[in-house]
């Protein structure tokens, strides 16, 4: 998700809860802090909805399911609230619940301003979830997944354009290419640019 824009002062845990249910603003919290979130870029939005749809379909008839980026992930004993931008849970909750405790896969969009957050407190914390099984991270600006599993001891494996990338913990393969389905950035044309020459000179 995208990096605070601003800061509230401590509030307990159940306050933040109370609130979140009716602000017009998302926020995650932080050890007694909370954190307005910015909004995000299009490309940012595509990836998301690209991932959705194709995880969506393909845990169709499944005990798992996929959230979005209004979904909250419980951490830490409750010290800790974030909206990832994608979740997979294969564990029936609370149907009235605004959180998820139980993660398998969890995926972050990256950008300039959220990426430092995202590959390091924010995995730390993650990968104490004991149902985790998978954290993702995307990069929108350029061609770039990086997936570290529970099974490799945390371990990163780096994916790009022309790879297929498997999330193991649900069975799922797709392309790096769909993934990215609509995005642009200057990798993505300068692919399709080169694609398109090599098409026409056949």
């Amino acid at each position: 998700m995208s990096l605070a824009i601003s800061k509230m002062a401590y509030v307990s845990e159940q306050d933040y809860l109370e609130a979140e249910k009716v602000s017009d603003v998302k926020h995650e919290y932080f050890d007694g802090e909370v954190f307005a979130m910015a909004g995000a870029s299009r490309s940012h939005q595509r990836i998301i909805s690209n991932l959705v749809i194709d995880i969506g379909t393909h845990l169709k008839n499944t005990p798992c399911e996929v959230f979005s980026s209004d979904m909250k992930i419980r951490a830490d004993k409750g010290k800790k609230y974030f909206y990832p931008d994608v979740i997979v849970s294969c564990t029936k909750g609370d149907g009235d619940s605004h959180f998820e405790e139980s993660p398998r896969i969890i995926v972050e969009v990256l950008s300039n301003s959220t990426r430092k957050f995202d590959k390091d407190l924010k995995r730390t914390c993650y990968q104490t979830i004991p149902s985790l099984e998978e954290y993702v991270l995307i990069e929108q600006d350029h061609v770039d997944i990086e997936i570290s599993r529970k099974s490799q001891d945390w371990r990163s494996s780096y994916y790009f354009l022309g790879d297929d990338v498997t999330f193991e913990s649900i069975g799922l393969t797709l392309p790096v290419l769909e993934i990215y389905q609509r995005v642009e950035n200057q990798e993505l044309r300068d692919f399709f640019a080169k694609h398109e020459t090599t098409t026409t000179e056949i």
